[in-house]
């Protein structure tokens, strides 16, 4: 059965070089939605860190799929990741139900 696990990105280098990188981290979160693994993004305010939900099998799962990203293969952001178990999804998000 599939966890619901929230990796949080926390900015190592100035937002100009994370813009750089933006792109090919936007293909990469696209390409794990595509997959199914990846079901919501983005950045958190003030844009220091962002936060991917991911829905896989195991927490060694979510870091393998992350280790992808271009933010973390670069170092441009530390990552921690964190095991969530959702009690109440509201309608329209039952993609978070496990």
């Amino acid at each position: 059965m599939a966890s619901i696990f929230i990796a949080r990105l926390t900015y190592k280098v100035p937002l100009a070089r994370i813009d750089e990188a933006l792109v090919d981290h936007l293909a990469f979160l696209k390409a794990g939605q595509a997959a199914g693994h990846f079901i919501a993004w983005g950045p958190c305010e003030p844009r220091d860190s962002g936060l991917v939900f991911i829905k896989t099998t195991s927490r060694a799962a979510a870091e393998a799929l992350m280790a992808g990203d271009p933010f973390i293969a670069q170092g441009l952001a530390d990552m921690t990741i964190t095991e969530w178990t959702p009690r109440f999804a509201f309608p329209g998000l039952e993609a978070f139900n496990g």
